[in-house]
């Protein structure tokens, strides 16, 4: 129980350097993603850029996907 417990933090404290990292670099989060979705519809869809849709739909995922890995490979040596 622990060790989930552990690497849900570790995913909490990723997500959130990401999304820092995401804003420093201009790259539309998914806070703001949904939001902005919300507000305007299609005609935000289309204002997004590549890099905004790969951040969001590959990039951020794999991330989070990479820190879950990072998280089980330290408990394991613990």
């Amino acid at each position: 129980m622990l060790k989930i417990y552990l690497t849900g933090i570790v995913i909490l404290v990723s997500a959130i350097v990401l999304n820092i990292l995401a804003g420093l670099l201009g790259i539309v989060g998914w806070y703001d993603f949904l939001t902005g979705l919300m507000r305007d519809g299609k005609l935000f869809l289309r204002q997004l850029g590549v890099l905004d849709y790969a951040w969001l739909f590959v990039l951020y995922p794999t991330f989070l996907g990479l820190t879950t890995l990072l998280a089980d490979r330290l408990f394991k040596l613990i």
